[in-house]
């Protein structure tokens, strides 16, 4: 079926409780999905082969180990050709205290996350970007004061549920 994955209830359980304890045994996500473990392993397998699973990883509290400073950044460029992009992406890709880093729409280009140890640290980033010469015509800087939510998993049920196919899953019943 040219490569298509078919997803079915149990698929997308399985995602869902993975995404929330990637720790979680096989026998107790066998239980905690209506199946006997081998099947639910095989499941697994298929769809970590699939590359649906992307890979298993800790949540750190990093408030327990250290003090740090969490800034959202909006960046424009000079340029809005595609090298232009290119650079600024491939530059940021180095950055050790970029969390994250989306195009988007709107009145600016991209929108940044940055961890670092103080503010003075967050503006050395900031000045070593500038001086990298990656594009940026303008920024403007957001300091978290506090995140009282913050989740890490998907809500994959509802996204499915309300018709959202991706191009490479079929769902089926």
């Amino acid at each position: 079926m040219n490569g298509l994955l078919k997803l079915d209830r149990l698929d997308i359980n399985i995602l869902a409780h993975l995404q929330k304890d990637g720790r979680i045994s096989n026998v107790n996500l066998a239980d905690a999905v209506g199946l006997s473990p081998s099947p639910c392993l095989q499941r697994v397998k298929r769809l970590e082969a699939a590359g649906l699973i992307l890979g298993y990883e800790a949540h750190i509290n990093i408030v327990k180990i250290t003090d740090f400073v969490n800034v959202f950044t909006e960046v424009t460029l000079t340029g809005h050709r595609r090298e232009d992009f290119q650079r600024f992406e491939q530059g940021m890709s180095k950055v050790d205290e970029l969390m994250e880093c989306h195009l988007i729409t709107g009145g600016y280009d991209y929108l940044l996350r940055f961890v670092t140890r103080t503010i003075e640290h967050y503006q050395e980033v900031i000045e070593s970007l500038l001086d990298a010469r990656l594009g940026i015509d303008k920024y403007f800087s957001y300091i978290v004061i506090k995140s009282p939510i913050m989740k890490n998993s998907v809500a994959l049920k509802s996204l499915l549920n309300r018709g959202h196919r991706d191009r490479d899953v079929i769902l089926s019943d």
